[in-house]
């Protein structure tokens, strides 16, 4: 687990993975960077035989992944983030799937718990085909190979065998891993039966910042794979750009008007089908309050906003880092 300033949420994903009912040994590697909320002196309280902090000097994610993974030696590694809880009988059926594929990793499903309408909100849009374009650890699917999965259960020899993770890399390095791991013959395989809760983002700063680091450090994976390009990963890119477009050629020719409205009535459409499913479990009342926006759904039109920040931010941070990647990765 690597770990920075995930101290409200630590134990109870440290608890998450002690709850798991596995016929094996599990031992936990905590790669805890500085932070500033007290994240240690929670890490040093949870240690015991079946958990081993370990310093991760860098702060980083790759970085406290690496230094995580090194300290262990067990045949196979279980990434876990500090924020995030494991389903019961994850690691069983992971390593079941693993060995029953041949995969050298394994993973399945990212599912939000949002606590809050915003957090609601951001949930729906993530779980939205436009929001993703489709990834099958975002909006499910039928088991099999893949390009990449959520977290991962990992064959330890095959990831040192391509030398773990790219550490230059603060985002992306999940998926730039998986693409090593396919070159190298491996297989990557999604189990829609495994999932994994996490905490959406809870402000609009929040979800800006994320989604443009996102697209940035996607741009310096690109750069090193240039044949990793799915065409999902351009939509949003393209998008806004022929938003952009349409609405200054709006201003001479109407026409180009479409491109716009074409664009807003395809976000509004997703973010209140997204919305409605989101709201299923709550019943007629939830559909009928998340369609409204009131408190007690997520609202249609806050996703429609968190569908539309999703994309600027992906989009800029991908055409601000094609730049820095052409001159190499950097961090």
């Amino acid at each position: 687990m690597p770990i920075r300033d995930e101290a409200e949420h630590l134990a109870a994903a440290v608890a998450a993975v002690r709850a798991q009912e596995y016929p094996g040994v599990l031992r936990i590697f905590l790669g805890v960077g500085p932070s500033a909320d007290g994240t240690e002196a929670v890490a040093g309280s949870l240690a015991g035989d079946d958990l081993v902090v370990v310093p991760n000097p860098a702060g980083t994610t790759p970085a406290g992944l690496n230094v995580a993974i090194r300290a262990g030696s067990a045949p196979v590694v279980v990434r876990v983030d500090g924020h995030s809880e494991l389903s019961p009988g994850y690691i069983r059926r992971a390593v079941e799937t693993m060995r029953s594929s041949g995969a050298v990793n394994v993973g399945g499903r990212q599912v939000p718990s949002p606590t809050t309408p915003f957090e609601e909100a951001v949930a729906a849009a993530t779980t939205s085909w436009l929001g993703t374009g489709g990834a099958s650890y975002r909006v499910g699917g039928e088991p099999g190979p893949v390009d990449t999965v959520f977290l991962g259960v990992f064959d330890r020899a095959a990831i040192e065998a391509v030398g773990l993770f790219d550490e230059r890399l603060i985002r992306n390095q999940d998926y730039e891993l998986n693409i090593r791991l396919r070159q190298a013959g491996g297989t990557v395989w999604f189990d829609p039966e495994l999932w994994v809760g996490y905490r959406p983002r809870g402000s609009w700063s929040a979800l800006a910042r994320q989604y443009f680091e996102y697209g940035f450090w996607k741009a310096a994976v690109l750069r090193m794979h240039p044949g990793s390009a799915r065409l999902r990963q351009l939509v949003p890119p393209l998008a806004i750009v022929g938003v952009l477009l349409g609405l200054v050629g709006g201003l001479f020719r109407r026409r180009l008007l479409v491109a716009p409205a074409v664009y807003a009535v395809a976000v509004s459409a997703a973010a209140s089908s997204a919305t409605d499913r989101s709201a299923a479990a709550r019943g007629a009342e939830g559909r009928t309050a998340a369609r409204r926006g009131s408190p007690g759904g997520s609202g249609a039109w806050r996703a429609t906003g968190a569908l539309v920040v999703i994309h600027c931010s992906w989009a800029a941070g991908l055409l601000r880092g094609l730049p820095a990647a052409a001159r190499g990765v950097r961090r």
